[in-house]
């Protein structure tokens, strides 16, 4: 007889089994990693390259390099590049970054190799026409004066740029003056110089055949010397600050500091004190601040691990008046959870939830590339993802006590809030 009393047992999986990339050598030191999988046939290759806001010589030239790349060769027009990637139903993504930048290609896994040499084309030929590079400043600077309006965008960037320094390129941001002075020469010496070196991605059901399309394609491009760049930080000496900002009713608020990085021995116990905090709707800061008090819709905490630094950062929108409450609320978690052990029951929920979600991100082949380029571009082992996880398993509450005794200290953190 079934007994209907008494639930059935908890049983975790903590297994985390990511597909098995293959491997394949080109020019240099560029690669392609073939992540096989799925049952449609679909494909999404993406080409990484070290090219982000890192590498700049001037302020916005990784940005429009990468989103004009597209928009013309010698032969072609944006117009006809764009009705190319329409007619083999590829759809083309460029995301420019802080570290990399990335160029997506999503399709049927029989037409993805129909635009590879348009693909290379962009990535050797690109034109840059003058009309287009005037077009996309316009935009910028049209949807920067938007921003520039919006108390979260403002209190992110401040928040990065007291955090590193206004000429680190994790804390500057480019201004409207430095969107006028870039030209098409500066445009094509980057695309020159930063891409031609790359890591590339291809996950789907890809046949043999149209794998080493895609390799024999790849290989064209010729990889170069890039010497490495080095930053200085310089974080604000003030590390309380505020932003007035006349009309607003809203406030929006950043806490936070430098962190470790994925490498560090503590980082499993980092990201599991950092959900418990303010990861996941059942956190601390959401029950007090959320759900207690009212003050906001939402309150989160993050790290953020970057290719050369990491940060923790907290972030809530309140209204305006609610300002220096939430901040003194905030603050009081973060001496709560440094002086008063989580008790064992919020550690399982935390780690159950963390645990559940990252196993739940995996259900498709796209997904699983996703991790195993960050295990390739952060120099990780194979193993990293179930290590990660075999690691959070054996945390208890004093060894998080320790952590956060270590990494939540008030005292060290920056605050700003624009509103």
């Amino acid at each position: 007889m079934l007994d209907r009393k008494s639930p059935p047992a908890f049983i975790q999986d903590t297994n985390f089994k990511l597909l098995k990339p293959e491997n394949q050598n080109l020019n240099g030191d560029n690669k392609v990693l073939f992540i096989n999988g799925g049952d449609q046939e679909v494909v999404k290759v993406e080409l990484v390259f070290n090219a982000g806001r890192w590498f700049e010589s001037k302020s916005g030239i990784s940005h429009f390099t990468s989103i004009l790349l597209p928009k013309g060769t010698p032969s072609l027009n944006s117009y006809q590049i764009s009705s190319i990637f329409d007619f083999y139903g590829i759809h083309l993504e460029i995301n420019p970054g802080l570290d990399f930048t990335s160029i997506n290609l999503y399709g049927l896994s029989k037409n993805i190799t129909a635009v590879l040499d348009l693909l290379i084309d962009m990535l050797t030929v690109s034109s840059f026409p003058e009309t287009e590079l005037h077009q996309a400043k316009e935009q910028y600077v049209q949807g920067l004066k938007i921003n520039l309006e919006k108390t979260s965008y403002l209190a992110a960037r401040h928040f990065r740029r007291i955090l590193f320094g206004n000429t680190h390129p994790y804390g500057k941001d480019f201004e409207l003056t430095d969107v006028q002075n870039l030209n098409q020469d500066e445009l094509s010496g980057f695309r020159d110089n930063f891409f031609k070196n790359f890591s590339a991605f291809v996950s789907g059901k890809t046949p043999d055949a149209t794998k080493q399309q895609i390799a024999n394609k790849l290989n064209q491009l010729i990889p170069i010397k890039i010497h490495r760049k080095q930053h200085l930080k310089s974080p604000a000496a003030e590390r309380n600050q505020h932003i007035d900002k006349e009309g607003s009713i809203q406030t929006s608020l950043r806490m936070g500091k430098q962190v470790i990085g994925r490498t560090h021995p503590d980082y499993p116990g980092l990201l599991l004190l950092n959900h418990a905090f303010g990861g996941f709707f059942g956190s601390r800061l959401m029950k007090n601040i959320r759900e207690e008090k009212g003050l906001t819709y939402g309150i989160h905490s993050t790290i953020h691990p970057l290719k050369h630094e990491s940060y923790f950062v907290i972030s809530a929108d309140v209204n305006r008046e609610n300002r220096s409450l939430t901040i003194n609320e905030i603050k009081k978690e973060l001496e709560k959870i440094c002086t008063q052990p989580l008790q064992q029951n919020e550690i399982d929920i935390a780690r159950n939830h963390f645990i559940g979600s990252l196993q739940s991100d995996m259900s498709t082949p796209f997904a699983h590339a996703d991790k195993i380029k960050a295990i390739e571009l952060f120099n990780l082992d194979a193993e990293y993802y179930q290590r990660l996880i075999n690691e959070i398993i054996k945390i208890n509450t004093k060894s998080l006590q320790g952590l956060a005794e270590k990494y939540f200290a008030e005292s060290d953190f920056y605050t700003i809030s624009v509103g």
